[in-house]
């Protein structure tokens, strides 16, 4: 099921990007701009970010298994609609329908993936849940804009709406059916709503920063950095396939140091952000910088996926549901703010922006972790699941002790209690 999940991951994410790779083969056959074919991607982002809360909360009472495969037979039907799209019109109808089912599945899909696992390695599991993700630019996107090459941009979606209707039939028949509040990871570990709120004003800030210069890489690389056209595929690659190796480093350090796991990657990116401006003309360095940026933003977002595990304050639902909108809103925002600074400023203060926006996240994270630790111990300091389940085991057999310690003398002073028709409560 984990691969399952994965893969529908990746056909998501595939899917939102697809067109940037197509757009040059859409726009002509449907007989419009580019920037018009464009806005399927960015009003993809905003679907998302308008219906991910309401959509969670609407379907909180539905069977985990159902709600998933519905889910997954709603993406097939939406891709199979783009692929036979006769005009614009049906086309981006096709994609809020495929915009809101990816909305629904990232509401529920961390908690379903995890539920089945100990809480000591969730972390984990939500790193190779979100390899998928990362793999979808990397592998996803360069495929599905081949095929549309090859075959017609409508051959492209038809694949993905197989792919989709697959995965659908694998949920509705390997995936255990149970009511979405019993599930194991249907509660925050270490609920907590400040903080929880504080994560996603920095989820949001820390992606609109990588995404103000991401969105624009390839006008960086080439005007700044002097890279010809030709090679911008390897440096994209490099840059996703350091996304796929820091989404997997993350998963040996998310259970037992989840927040450093949070603040390293967001202060790699922040670093090489600040390096690519500075030294983004000189091509070798740029080549090490982008993999860096690859490799923060990948792994930033597998610890956050992770964090929401154990800080959401209610359903976990709900909480990865407002994950996903800080994230869609960070994507948006971040292109957005560069798309407006491009023309004016040129690409080179996109990475001082967005380096600025990631500092700014990392800032508040960074405080937050001090004054908590400032206060005390809480449930949510930068320990283990597995020290903080051998405390609460401790702190239960000291109870036990001292239970049966007071039983002892409760029975050895039975007879005389009795004598006076006294009666004594259960000890709690």
């Amino acid at each position: 099921m984990l691969v399952a999940l994965s893969l529908a991951a990746f056909a998501f994410i595939t899917t939102e990007l697809l067109p940037v790779g197509l757009l040059t083969h859409i726009a002509p056959d449907l007989d419009r701009s580019r920037t018009q074919v464009g806005l399927l991607v960015s009003g993809y982002a905003v679907v998302v970010v308008l219906a991910s809360v309401p959509l969670a909360r609407l379907t909180q009472r539905v069977p985990r298994r159902q709600l998933l495969g519905v889910t997954m037979l709603l993406f097939a039907a939406a891709n199979a609609t783009s692929a036979l799209a006769p005009t614009y019109a049906v086309l981006a109808g096709s994609r809020v329908v495929t915009a809101l089912a990816q909305a629904l599945f990232w509401s529920i899909a961390t908690a379903t993936v995890t539920g089945p696992f100990p809480v000591a390695v969730r972390g984990r599991v939500v790193a190779l849940f979100a390899t998928g993700a990362t793999l979808a630019p990397v592998l996803g996107v360069p495929l599905g804009t081949w095929l549309g090459q090859q075959a017609g941009w409508r051959v492209a979606f038809a694949v993905l709406a197989g792919v989709g209707l697959a995965i659908a039939t694998v949920v509705l028949v390997l995936l255990p059916s149970y009511p979405p509040a019993t599930g194991g990871a249907a509660r925050g570990t270490a609920p907590d709503g400040r903080r929880f709120a504080l994560l996603l004003i920095a989820t949001a800030l820390g992606i609109g920063g990588f995404m103000t210069l991401q969105t624009y890489v390839t006008p960086f690389l080439l005007d700044v950095s002097g890279f010809a056209d030709g090679v911008l595929a390897p440096l994209l690659f490099v840059s996703g396939a350091a996304g796929v190796v820091g989404t997997l480093a993350a998963a040996r350090t998310l259970d037992t140091r989840p927040i450093a796991s949070l603040l390293t990657p967001l202060s790699i990116g922040t670093a090489s952000l600040f390096g690519l401006y500075a030294l983004g003309a000189l091509r070798p360095g740029a080549v090490v910088l982008l993999a860096g940026i690859g490799l923060g933003y990948a792994a930033f977002g597998s610890a956050v996926q992770s964090r929401m595990l154990q800080l959401a304050p209610g359903s976990t639902d709900i909480a990865s549901a407002g994950v996903s909108t800080a994230f869609n809103a960070g994507i948006a925002g971040g292109s957005l703010l560069g798309g407006a600074l491009l023309p004016t400023s040129g690409a080179r203060p996109l990475a001082l922006v967005g380096g600025l926006l990631t500092l700014a996240a990392l800032t508040l994270l960074t405080v937050d972790v001090r004054r908590s630790r400032t206060a005390g111990p809480t449930p949510t300091t930068d320990l283990s699941p597995t020290s903080r389940a051998d405390g609460y085991a401790s702190a239960g057999r000291r109870g036990l002790l001292q239970w049966a310690s007071v039983g002892s003398d409760r029975v050895r002073d039975g007879d005389a209690e009795q004598d006076r028709g006294s009666c004594r409560g259960d000890p709690e």
